[in-house]
């Protein structure tokens, strides 16, 4: 067995397995497809079934080619020359560049260690700039100002796959998550993320946290992926756990389950996981579904207090509403929240798996919500042929609710508190529809994990963009697709913005950046 080479009339070398087989006089020779010679002293070559790869001959092996390698850019020889591309599109991928560096973030991203930064950061800017597939980032890359940025870029299909791999590693998440909660901390050198919030009340980067999952449909055959039924809604999917900061709604970490997996089962690992990542878990602001006996009791022994919303059918909640729903409505229970007015009482309560924990429970009544189930109520209570007694003890629920908290709160507190919940849904709302998370296109739990690190970074850094251009007039979407239409001019030595408009400098103000006129060639880019 051996090797043939193929020298096509585009100057382009592409090679063959070659056995050889004698049937007397004749000699039937048998080929298998090696692909384009990447570098044929290496024995690297590429084709559509494997993409790039290594093969022995010598073992008859085949091998993945090391993930800082860099493919050679392809010459081949045509008899009509393309046109250099001279103008690219430049101050969306500028300004961001800009961001992730002054802010200290670009600390965080190199704490992942992947041996190509190029790579690295362009695919970062890809997943926060470009919602399209990522087989399609290296047209991307060429079309941009990355191109300039990242030279060394490898945005192939099979290399950003690679890369994901490489950086969805657990010690590649570590050390993220190490450097990323020093800049949440504070710490000096390199800027500082939470500059822009207001910290004085939030001793730890954990202080206060929320955490909830949401369902990624995936229908690719995968062993994470499993048959779900949320909100009466049966998907095939994998489920992701986000842990945001309460006091200032930045992500804090990330995990991934299988799509069976319920809440309630997963809280316990969480909350170790936090720990075990230097995350000072006191106070933690939980969905319903997180709520069991047993969680109350791991939750309470590691010192974490928390408030949580109840599910209608557990033993504390019915007993709760049994006896204090008649004397609930009354002007002391009164109170105003966000424009809403909501009868609210607090009553002691025994929680835990033996009812045997100290706790108080917020008994609560929501009169728009009340009035608005009423309505629906009436509709159709004809049609249903709804008796007037059976219409009585339903309106009695409506609009009621309980929530458990393991220390007492101030009434007035308690509901501000509660809906803070509502900003890791405004995570979620970013990771899929801004950040990439959706839709999965990924065959092995390697790919996955690197695939959730770049959408949790793209996430964070789409809620601190975010929050820096509030009262701007201007969402990420607008900023992004005006900077889009800024263009650099490629010259020998240098290259030529065009000029920004409008809304293209009140972005630029709002992040304190001065876009110049000209900005010299780097010496590696052609």
């Amino acid at each position: 067995m051996y090797i043939t080479y193929d020298v096509k009339a585009n100057g382009v070398t592409y090679a063959s397995l070659t056995s050889s087989t004698r049937r007397g006089k004749a000699v039937d020779k048998d080929y298998q497809n090696l692909g384009r010679v990447i570098d044929k002293e290496k024995g690297i070559y590429k084709n559509r079934e494997r993409g790039i790869f290594a093969y022995d001959l010598a073992t008859n092996t085949f091998s993945p080619v090391p993930v800082d390698y860099i493919e050679p850019k392809l010459e081949r020889k045509v008899s009509v020359r393309r046109r250099e591309t001279l103008v690219v599109s430049f101050g969306d991928i500028f300004l961001l560049e800009n961001y992730i560096r002054d802010s200290g973030f670009s600390r965080a991203v190199d704490a992942i260690g992947f041996r190509n930064r190029d790579t690295l950061h362009a695919l970062l800017s890809y997943y926060i700039l470009c919602r399209c597939s990522n087989r399609l980032a290296g047209d991307w890359w060429g079309l941009t100002y990355a191109r300039l940025l990242y030279p060394d870029a490898q945005m192939s299909s099979q290399r950003i796959s690679d890369a994901l791999k490489d950086i969805g590693s657990e010690e590649a998440k570590r050390s993220f998550f190490g450097t990323y909660y020093q800049l949440l901390r504070g710490v000096e050198g390199g800027g500082n993320v939470t500059q822009d919030y207001d910290l004085s009340d939030c001793e730890g980067v954990g202080e206060g946290i929320l955490i909830d999952s949401t369902g990624c449909p995936n229908d690719i055959h995968f062993p994470l992926t499993a048959v779900n039924t949320h909100n009466g809604v049966v998907s095939n999917e994998i489920r992701v756990i986000y842990v945001v900061q309460q006091k200032t709604g930045l992500p804090l970490f990330f995990r991934y389950v299988a799509g069976n997996v319920i809440d309630v089962s997963t809280l316990k690992t969480t909350i170790a996981e936090l720990k075990n990542n230097g995350i000072d878990t006191k106070f933690a602001i939980l969905d319903a579904g997180y709520y069991t006996g047993k969680n109350a009791d791991a939750l309470l022994d590691a010192n974490v207090s928390f408030i949580s919303r109840l599910e209608g059918n557990l033993k504390v909640y019915k007993k709760v509403v049994a006896e204090n729903l008649d004397d609930l409505e009354a002007k002391e229970n009164l109170v105003r929240y966000n424009g809403r007015f909501v009868y609210l009482k607090c009553v002691p309560c025994k929680i835990g798996e033996h009812e045997n924990r100290d706790a108080y429970a917020f008994l609560g009544m929501d009169l728009t919500m009340k009035r608005e189930e009423m309505y629906q109520l009436s509709a159709r209570a004809d049609d249903r042929n709804i008796s007037n007694e059976d219409a009585f003890d339903e309106m009695r629920k409506h609009g009621v609710f309980v929530l458990i908290a393991s220390r007492k709160i101030a009434k007035e507190k308690v509901l501000p508190l509660n809906y803070t919940r509502n900003q890791v849904e405004v995570i979620f709302d970013i990771a899929k529809n801004k950040g990439k998370l959706l839709p999965f296109n990924i065959a092995s739990e390697e790919t996955l994990r690197g695939h959730l690190m770049m959408t949790f970074m793209a996430a964070t850094l789409l809620k601190l963009m975010g929050d820096k251009i509030k009262g701007s007039g201007l969402t990420t979407d607008e900023m992004f697709m005006n900077l889009h239409e800024q263009h650099a001019i490629i010259y020998d030595d240098e290259i030529l913005l065009t000029e920004p408009v409008k809304k293209m400098n009140t972005a630029y103000k709002a992040f304190g950046i001065t876009c110049p006129t000209t900005m010299p060639l780097p010496k590696n880019n052609s």
